[in-house]
Parts: C-alpha cells; sequence; structure tokens
C-alpha cells in the first residue's frame, strides 16, 4: 500500500518521468517518518500533534491506509473529539480485515455507550463480536452494556410502576378528599338542618307556650267576668231554696211573690234584731242599791 501513495504522490509532482530512484527512496523515507512522528506523538499522549501528522498523511499525501485512518480516529477517540472520531470510524466498519472491521465496531460503541446510547451500543459490540468472535473486549463490553440495559430496563419498569402507584394513590387521595369534603358538606347540611330545626321546634314551643299563657289569662279574664253574676244568681237560688214549697203556694194563694215575701221577712227580721238588742241593754242596766231587788 506504501508504493500505491507513493505512485499518487509522484503522480502530482510535475514532469514525473524525470523522478529518479533516489527520489522514490526519499518520499518512502518521508512516510516512514511520518508515521513514526505520529506514533510517537500518540505514545506521548500528545494527541493534538499525533491528529496533525496523521491528517498530512491522509489528506495532503493521500495515504490510503486502514491502520493510518484508525490511527487518526483513535487519536480523535483519545483528544476527547467525539464527532470527528465517530466521522473516521465509521468507513472502517465496512473494511474487509475482520480486526479493523471489529476494532471499528467496538469502538463505535464505547461512544456510543458514552453518549448513554445504550441499544446502539450494544449492537456496535454485536458486530465486533460477528467480525472477530476472539475480540475479548467487544465481548467484556458487550456483557457490561447487556447488563446495564437490563437494569435500566428494570429501573423503568419500576419508575413506571412507582408513577403509576403513585398516581393511583394521587388519584385515590384526590377521591378521598373529595369524599371528605362531601361528608363534611353533608355533615354541614345536616347540622344547618338540625339548627334550623330546633330554631324552628324552639320558636313553635314559644309560640305555643304564649298562646297557653293568653288562653289561662283570658279564661280568667273570662272568670273574673263571670263570677258577680255567679254570686247573685247562687244567693238567688239560695234564697229560692230557703222558701219550702208549701209555704211558695201559700204565697200564691195570698197572691204574694216571692220577692215581696222575702222583703216582709227581713224586715220582720230586722224588727226582730231591734228588738233583742234593746232587751239586752236593759239587762245590762246598773241596779239602784238604795231599792230592794224586788
Amino acid at each position: 500500500m506504501i508504493e500505491d501513495t507513493i505512485v499518487k504522490i509522484e503522480s502530482r509532482i510535475q514532469n514525473s518521468d524525470a523522478i529518479k530512484e533516489d527520489r522514490r527512496q526519499e518520499l518512502l523515507e518521508l512516510l516512514n517518518t511520518l508515521k513514526s512522528e505520529a506514533k510517537e506523538a500518540f505514545q506521548a499522549k500528545d494527541f493534538k500533534t499525533a491528529i496533525t501528522k496523521y491528517k498530512y498523511l491522509v489528506d495532503s499525501m493521500g495515504v490510503n491506509e486502514e491502520e493510518v485512518t484508525m490511527n487518526l480516529a483513535h487519536a480523535y477517540f483519545q483528544a476527547q473529539d467525539t464527532a470527528n472520531a465517530l466521522n473516521t470510524y465509521l468507513p472502517l466498519t465496512q473494511s474487509n480485515d475482520a480486526k479493523i472491521k471489529s476494532l471499528a465496531n467496538q469502538q463505535l460503541g464505547v461512544l456510543s455507550n458514552r453518549q448513554s446510547k445504550l441499544e446502539e451500543a450494544l449492537n456496535y459490540f454485536k458486530q465486533a463480536l460477528k467480525a472477530a468472535p476472539e475480540n475479548e473486549d467487544a465481548r467484556l463490553n458487550y456483557e457490561m452494556v447487556k447488563k446495564k440495559l437490563e437494569d435500566q430496563k428494570k429501573q423503568d419498569q419500576q419508575k413506571q410502576n412507582e408513577d403509576k402507584n403513585k398516581d393511583n394513590k394521587d388519584e385515590k387521595d384526590k377521591q378521598d378528599k373529595k369524599e371528605d369534603q362531601k361528608d363534611k358538606k353533608d355533615q354541614n347540611k345536616d347540622q344547618k338542618e338540625k339548627d334550623q330545626k330546633d330554631q324552628k321546634d324552639k320558636k313553635d314551643q314559644e309560640k305555643k307556650d304564649q298562646e297557653e299563657k293568653e288562653k289561662k289569662d283570658q279564661e280568667k279574664k273570662d272568670q273574673e267576668k263571670k263570677k258577680p253574676g255567679e254570686e247573685k244568681k247562687d244567693n238567688k237560688n239560695k234564697d229560692k231554696k230557703e222558701i219550702p214549697p208549701s209555704v211558695s203556694d201559700k204565697l200564691k194563694d195570698m197572691q204574694m211573690s216571692e220577692e215581696k215575701a222575702k222583703m216582709i221577712l227581713e224586715a220582720m227580721k230586722h224588727q226582730e234584731i231591734q228588738y233583742l238588742q234593746q232587751n239586752n241593754r236593759k239587762a245590762t242596766k246598773p241596779k239602784d242599791r238604795g231599792k230592794p231587788d224586788w
């Protein structure tokens, strides 16, 4: 492949027919020197210098060796230039060299894993193993990412279940709160109705008590109004009872009313009382001591 590179370089030089064998040798030494310097820079972790020299070999001198391209991709990878590393590794996944193809897929898997693209990383490691089953680094990375992916799926499922449980709990809490509010509202309503009923019962009782009081007062007034007439009537009835039936008949024969007879009796009774009083006064008059008792 180096010979092909030299031929390409020679074709760019004007009057290529005039190039001598010593010129070919000089170009070959230059390529080897650049490769050696790029490798030394890479091993010294001077990835910036390594990238510069490998790019000069590929872009300026037209080196089309997969090993040089792989080393340039590794230099980008170590310099954490992810975009250029990915673009440089990708063409190498189509290589006919199983080791180059496996290594390119392996490195792309590592880049995907760093970006937490686990499904993509797992597929790259799988392709690396298909290309070279003896690639133990690819196998270890495959098992590691596979377990990581399984754990992530478990965590996602657990989180999903937790979110679902949380949603169910939130819904239950919301429903419980709604029911509590309804119960509280019903209790307030019942209490309000009870208070209204108690107030109504109290007013009804007060009204009933007032009506009973007014009724009693009215009955008392009516009783007081009826009392004089009733006493008069009772006295009249009593006077009537005092006159025997035989006397009443005689009064009728004498054409005298009971009222008149009562008046006559009262007058006679009055005269009798006066007579008795006069006799009592005579009986109590002091005796004359100079006269005999007889």
